[in-house]
């Protein structure tokens, strides 16, 4: 006798064919067990007491009679972070949450996939409790199904069910609710800090400060601008120097800017009496150290508010691990907003160190490592021609040479290989000589300079330009006041006229705009072109770089800014020193100290002529130093 459609069903309700014996869906019959799963914003945003309790009651109320919550996954932490770095917080131990707790997202996805696992269903209070990136939220939804574990939203409607039926549940409709929910949310937090971010860089160019206030500076409350916040006793933050501060901020930027110390160097100094130069204090005053070290002294030369522009965005406090964002993103002031402690220019030359010193000792002589040999004179200061990296000191047999040898894949073409690319020290030494007792510190210095100097023509051709230039915007300037007396002059103006000089107006005024610009240019590069006559504030007399203290030689090398180059290919060394006004007295001590500790007795006619020798010097200042007149 065939079987009735309704025994087939009660047969399939109870078969165990096709059922994992490991799984949890047969299991009896005492109810659906599910696992609450929660999340809230940081700390600092929201309230955890009230938050997690709220979604843990939605969940609840959600549910039906025959289903119960018997685990419990929450986390405090943003929902934006990297699924990889979720559920590592310990942030709900600093709070007491009447709602237990079993673990963080992490610990969810872990028993899930467990065959012992407590629960069969998860629930959230709404999808984007998951999580606020859609990549992340279906993915944690993505694992739960395939450990055969349903998430579910209590704002979305759902159906637990223990059997299955000849017509498979329909859930198009709320997947398609589920992925457009996510995309919500995540659009609406991008939004919001789109929002933010524009409003901290408009906050930022009107001069207003965001947090504490940097070293040398103290914070100067003004009313704040909206009228209910202002009453409300709300402020906002401008920035005024320090009485104390300020000045150990310009002490630390000219040592930096004119003698090239080092961080640790600068710090070494305001060490020495810490009642003047008293150290930062951090945001959190506990972790203070009560003296100066090697990255707070970093932390305020390399501050760009000193200069008193306000800089937002310097760091990726969240999107960049609180690492330093690249220049170009900065948000910075159009024009300066608050006192500077320090010009731009100031700033610029102490920021120049960096790339100088990078990765090397300031100290001279041997390294203090133990198995060091010797220490190499031209350290730090001699670069290959071929691909700009440092050469490196290395010793063969008794005599010093550097070699370049750049690593496989950063080799240029046409660069020389390693086992022919080295110079001698030697010769390094005595080529310098050369240029320094002939074009540095010779009685003809300054003639040689002339007969190398070939910009005078250009110089004159641009104060010719200048000229025209400021007469031309002077000329337009004339001109628009003439239209405005014109106007003035008619009685009874028609549209046409007014429009006709509105027209002519805004081409003047464009012109003028054009003319200016321009103007600007040539100023900036009158800034860069040299100044001859600061030659002749070095002393005059002879010296052998080879007899000097090795520390005292490093020192000159500082002071001049030496600068060597070598090009293997033609065998040539270039050598080139730059002259600053501002350092022009640093610079003539340490050379007279050089001058008389020099060994003169057994000076031979210096100088070799194997390989060619080029020498520079630079006394122009960098770009927005005003040259000596």
């Amino acid at each position: 006798m065939a079987a009735s459609p309704e025994q087939l069903r009660r047969w399939s309700t109870t078969s165990r064919i096709g059922v994992d014996r490991g799984s949890h869906t047969d299991r009896a019959s005492t109810g659906f067990r599910v696992a609450f799963v929660g999340r809230t914003s940081t700390a600092d945003l929201q309230d955890p007491t009230l938050s997690i309790p709220r979604q843990h009651s939605a969940c609840e109320f959600a549910l039906p009679d025959s289903a119960t919550i018997v685990a419990y996954f929450y986390d405090i932490e943003s929902g934006r972070k990297e699924l990889a770095a979720r559920g590592r917080s310990a942030a709900h131990d600093q709070f007491d949450i009447p709602v237990p707790r079993d673990g963080g997202i992490q610990d969810l996805l872990a028993e899930a996939e467990t065959p012992d696992r407590r629960f069969d269903y998860a629930i959230c209070e709404s999808i984007e409790r998951i999580s606020r990136r859609t990549y992340s939220g279906t993915s944690i939804e993505h694992r739960l199904e395939e450990a055969g574990v349903r998430l579910l939203a209590a704002d979305e409607p759902f159906k637990l069910t223990r059997t299955s039926h000849h017509r498979k549940e329909k859930v198009a409709t709320q997947v398609l609710t589920r992925r457009v929910k996510q995309g919500v949310a995540e659009f609406y937090v991008l939004e919001m800090l789109e929002k933010s971010w524009d409003g901290f860089a408009v906050h930022t160019e009107a001069g207003y400060n965001v947090g504490k206030p940097c070293y040398g500076y103290q914070a100067l409350l003004v009313q704040h601008p909206v009228p209910a916040k202002r009453a409300k006793g709300q402020k906002k933050t401008r920035l005024e120097p320090h009485p104390v501060h300020g000045p150990v901020v310009k002490k630390m930027f000219r040592w930096r800017g004119s003698e090239r110390l080092t961080y640790q160097q600068i710090a070494d100094r305001l060490n020495e009496d810490l009642t003047t130069n008293p150290a930062p204090i951090p945001v959190d005053p506990e972790t203070a150290t009560g003296h100066w070290t090697h990255s707070n002294v970093r932390d305020v030369v390399t501050n760009p508010k000193h200069t008193g522009h306000m800089v937002w965005n310097r760091r990726g406090r969240k999107s960049n691990k609180n690492r330093i964002n690249p220049v170009a993103e900065w948000v910075w002031s159009e024009a300066p907003v608050h006192e500077p402690l320090v010009s731009m220019e100031e700033f610029l030359l102490a920021q120049e160190v960096s790339s100088e010193r990078e990765r090397s000792r300031a100290a001279a002589g041997p390294n203090s490592h133990p198995d060091t040999k010797r220490s190499y004179l031209f350290r730090s200061r001699l670069a290959c021609d071929h691909c700009n990296r440092r050469m490196f000191g290395k010793t063969r047999k008794v005599s010093a040479y550097y070699v370049c040898a750049p690593k496989k894949g950063y080799i240029p073409e046409g660069h020389p290989t390693a086992g022919q690319f080295f110079v001698r020290e030697q010769d390094l030494i005595e080529h310098l000589n050369t240029f320094l007792n002939r074009h540095v510190f010779g009685e003809y210095r300054r003639t040689l300079l002339e007969d190398s100097d070939v910009d005078a023509k250009a110089a004159s051709e641009r104060e010719k330009q200048s000229v025209t230039l400021r007469q031309g915007i002077a000329e337009a300037e004339t001109k628009m006041k003439r239209l405005v007396r014109s106007l003035e002059l008619v009685d009874d103006p028609d549209r046409e006229l007014v429009r006709d000089i509105n027209d002519r107006r805004a081409e003047l005024r464009t012109q003028q705009t054009q003319l200016q610009a321009r103007l600007a240019e040539i100023e900036a590069e009158v800034l860069r072109v040299s100044s001859p006559g600061l030659i002749n504030s070095l002393p005059i007399g002879y010296l052998r770089v080879e007899e000097l203290p090795h520390g005292l030689a490093r020192q000159l090398f500082d002071a001049l800014r030496l600068e060597v180059r070598y090009n293997k290919t033609h065998n040539r060394l270039s050598y080139r020193i730059t002259l600053v006004v501002g350092t022009l007295a640093l610079v003539h001590r340490v050379a007279q100290e050089a001058l008389i500790a020099a060994t003169n007795e057994d000076a031979a006619t210096p100088g070799r002529s194997d390989g060619a020798m080029v020498g520079t010097i630079c006394v122009a200042p960098p770009a927005g130093i005003e040259p000596a007149t």
